[in-house]
């Protein structure tokens, strides 16, 4: 299915072109990925495994797993980094690809040879701020990506930032944030941008190996200093069922919902309750698609709480405390198993519910993809990492971060410059955890506009202090920085511009209404709606408690933030504790009447390519005493087609299991190259120099 209609983004309609899949005809989107034209036509199973005959599907849709492989035109292909075009004829993979029929030589060429003096992996906030930085320096740089457009996740990101207008676009949605930051690296001169383009390696004679996959061309780029800002890749988990299709990382349901338009999902349930999570709820509802609950081990939300009171008022629950028992499903996830947990993190069975969905969303967190930057360490030259490869953190951090770098990058390499040191003060309050969380109250006075602010925890904001245009919303000065909680002291004039800027849509808007015991109430909404005055709505809370209904009065849209105010009545009492209104039906996240009981942890996998289970491997530890992961590889572990990108962060959970200390275990060797590559790419078949 399609998301023909989006509050936030726009909808174009792309060339059709026609291809099979399994000799079936169908249609998608030239250009697309082949990813998500197959789960836009329904199909979710890309694989059969030769262990088990096990179906795979789509797990990170950023070319960093294999779960996507298909068949494209005789060969294997991860379908999740691989364009549309007319004519594919695309077929499930079973077991393993047969090799081509192929005996006739093939031509071989040098590979083209570039030179810079800073190349930049990664073309995501934290890479493209300093290749701006350096290249204002007067450095030559050469900014690579994978993707086709500049920004990273920030192309997924359709919500309004947090953090500081003046230094990174807070109150700015992050897909216009993207377009900000490409525009200004495409202005620089001495910025050469290489889309569509895979660091393959870094090698000891600072060199770097890069295949363009468009062009069939691999090219050697020399440089002086290396700056790697390749973001971070999703965690996994172990529960029964992680591998069936339907289990997606958050980033992959992002890129289906925001960047392709794929409705890949009628209902999910999210492991997780930090910002990706919360804010992976947020996209689903606005992509039409229901949410029937976020589940955290944890006691309370890890994200901001901005976020998850968004999400509660909205008729999402947050289950705290609860783990995730396991996913079942003939094939294809049909049902999800939550329950609670005691002290000691063990599920309490007796406590378990049952969810119909056809989605789990893993957000529980990223790893840093920084293996280039270790490749030059190793290599003895000038390299250093921004943004997620360096610390997970919010992307407002990772700008004035890449900034930094750059400026650290041109000192190593004999510029004479320094970084200011508000620079990395600034970068350190933007970073922040969130701090205290204060209780409020509010009342109504006078007869004129108030605003609500519905902020009561510290965390690095402050757009709506910046917009009033009576300058009538102050920081509270605790702390002295932009982690200080909003305060109105002054006039209102009813503009509503803190009420359309606010990222945590926190600011409501009310006065009196002329009749009497009545109030108008102002809420910003981001989703598409046909409310006609009289209709009537349910009122939230900030908890997301139930208010009883408001009437709607009047509703308009505003182009510039796409977003709606409503203008409602309310009773008066209400005034200062409606928040918002549902939006998503309270039925949808009932659970089943009985709980799905298939309880089987050893049978969950840890390593998806192999198929490793956590029974096989607690087996193979006992009885060979083992420490060392790289010993595990026996079992195939880490063996297949990722490199041990998605299983390596899972295994010292395993192994602590069977009693191993942490202390005593030392880490796997990953695997060059890094991106894996076809050998066409090597002998440069695709062409070079002449």
């Amino acid at each position: 299915m399609r998301i023909t209609k989006h509050p936030v983004l726009d909808v174009q309609e792309g060339r059709e072109v026609s291809f099979t899949f399994d000799g079936r005809p169908l249609v998608g989107k030239e250009g697309e990925m082949v990813s998500s034209a197959l789960l836009a036509n329904g199909i979710r199973t890309f694989s059969v495994h030769s262990v088990g005959d096990a179906p795979q599907g789509l797990f990170c849709a950023n070319g960093q797993c294999a779960q996507c492989t298909v068949i494209i035109d005789g060969l294997p292909v991860k379908s999740c980094i691989t364009p549309l075009r007319e004519g594919m004829e695309i077929r499930t993979l079973i077991h393993h690809p047969e090799l081509p029929a192929d005996d006739e030589p093939r031509p071989s060429y040098a590979p083209e040879e570039l030179s810079c003096q800073v190349l930049i992996v990664g073309a995501g906030p934290s890479g493209i701020t300093s290749a701006i930085e350096l290249a204002d320096l007067g450095f030559s740089v050469i900014l690579v990506d994978d993707k086709d457009h500049l920004g990273g996740k920030l192309v997924l990101q359709t919500h309004k930032f947090f953090g500081s207008m003046a230094d990174c676009y807070a109150g700015t949605r992050g897909t216009d944030i993207a377009k900000i930051l490409e525009k200004e690296a495409r202005s620089r001169e001495n910025i050469t941008i290489m889309t569509s383009s895979t660091v393959v390696g870094i090698y000891s004679d600072r060199k770097a190996g890069i295949y363009q996959d468009r062009l069939e061309k691999y090219i050697h780029v020399s440089f002086d200093g290396l700056i790697i800002a390749t973001g971070a890749r999703e965690r996994s988990l172990i529960f029964p069922g992680n591998d069936l299709p339907g289990v997606f990382g958050a980033g992959a349901f992002q890129t289906l919902v925001n960047r392709d338009l794929v409705k890949s999902s009628e209902r999910v349930l999210i492991i997780g309750c930090g910002n990706v999570g919360l804010i992976g709820a947020y996209h689903a509802l606005q992509a039409g698609i229901n949410v029937v609950g976020l589940v955290d081990i944890a006691p309370e939300v890890t994200g901001y709480k901005v976020h998850a009171d968004k999400i509660k008022r909205m008729g999402v629950p947050i289950y705290l405390r609860h783990t995730l028992i396991g996913v079942q499903g003939e094939g294809k996830v049909e049902r999800a198993t939550i329950a609670q947990v005691d002290e000691n993190w063990n599920p309490l069975v007796e406590t378990a519910k049952t969810f119909a969905v056809d989605t789990v969303l893993i957000a529980v967190g990223l790893s840093s993809a920084d293996e280039f930057y270790r490749s030059g360490i190793e290599g003895g030259f000038p390299v250093l990492k921004t943004g997620d490869a360096d610390e997970i953190a919010e992307a407002s951090s990772a700008m004035i971060g890449g900034r930094i770098i750059g400026r650290e990058m041109a000192a190593l390499l004999g510029s004479n410059v320094t970084v200011p040191e508000e620079w990395s003060k600034k970068q350190q309050i933007l970073k922040s955890h969130p701090g205290e969380t204060f209780e409020r109250s509010f009342e109504m006075f006078g007869k004129g506009w108030k605003p609500m602010i519905h902020c009561y925890q510290e965390i690095p904001c402050n757009p709506c202090t910046t917009v009033c245009p009576q300058d009538s919303i102050h920081l509270s000065g605790r702390t002295g920085t932009i982690m200080d909680l909003p305060e109105f002291a002054e006039k209102c004039i009813g503009c509503g511009f803190c009420v359309l800027i606010c990222p945590g849509l926190a600011i409501t808007l009310t006065r009196r209404s002329k009749q009497e015991g009545l109030a108008e109430l102002v809420v910003p909404h981001e989703f598409d709606h046909s409310f006609q005055p009289g209709d009537k709505v349910r009122l939230r809370d900030v908890d997301g408690a139930d208010l009883g209904e408001g009437t709607v009065k009047a509703a308009r849209y505003n182009k510039q933030h796409r977003t709606s105010l409503l203008t409602l009545e309310v009773p008066l009492e209400l005034a200062t504790r409606a928040v918002g209104i549902l939006v998503q039906d309270e039925e949808v996240t009932r659970p089943l009447a009985e709980a799905d009981l298939a309880y089987l942890p050893d049978n969950a996998i840890v390593c998806r390519c192999e198929r490793v289970t956590v029974g096989e491997l607690k087996g193979f530890i006992r009885e060979n005493e083992v420490t060392d992961i790289n010993q595990l590889k026996q079992t195939r572990l880490a063996m297949g087609a990722c490199g041990g990108k998605t299983c390596l962060d899972l295994v010292p959970r395993v192994m602590q299991e069977v009693g191993v200390k942490r202390e005593e275990i030392q880490a796997a060797t990953h695997r060059p190259l890094t991106v894996e590559v076809p050998m066409k790419a090597l002998a440069n078949q695709g062409g070079g120099q002449k």
